[in-house]
């Protein structure tokens, strides 16, 4: 990854295993977008707060994006349901997977890192 693109997005101890999200926004192809940065398995994991069957917010209550066995992103609206370290669809009625933030973490810390089409909000 390259460290002149991160963006420092929370303190690594605020990802708690299969819990709740850390919310932050993003440009994507030009559009003000929420995302949201989730830990599975000892890895953080970010991705668009858009489901891919309706381009419409995953939660289900602010930053509560896991089912009840923590084991799946769950679209509130459509019942899609995503692997938490890929993004995939696991079943649903998802059209193909959630789109993926690039992440790292380094002294505590949890990174994004901006691509060509996926940039920080600019005020």
């Amino acid at each position: 990854m390259n460290p002149s693109n991160a963006i420092a997005l929370c303190n690594s101890a605020h990802l708690q295993e299969s819990s709740d999200a850390v919310a932050f926004d993003v440009t994507y192809r030009g559009q003000t977008c929420r995302a949201f940065a989730i830990r599975f398995k000892g890895q953080a994991h970010a991705y668009l707060n858009r489901c891919s069957h309706v381009a419409m917010e995953l939660d289900w209550q602010p930053n509560r994006f896991f089912d009840d066995s923590g084991q799946w992103l769950l679209c509130a609206s459509h019942g899609a349901a995503y692997r938490p370290d890929t993004g995939a669809c696991g079943g649903g009625p998802c059209q193909g997977g959630l789109v993926k933030i690039s992440l790292s973490e380094s002294g505590g810390v949890v990174y994004w890192h901006s691509q060509s089409d996926l940039k920080p909000v600019e005020f």
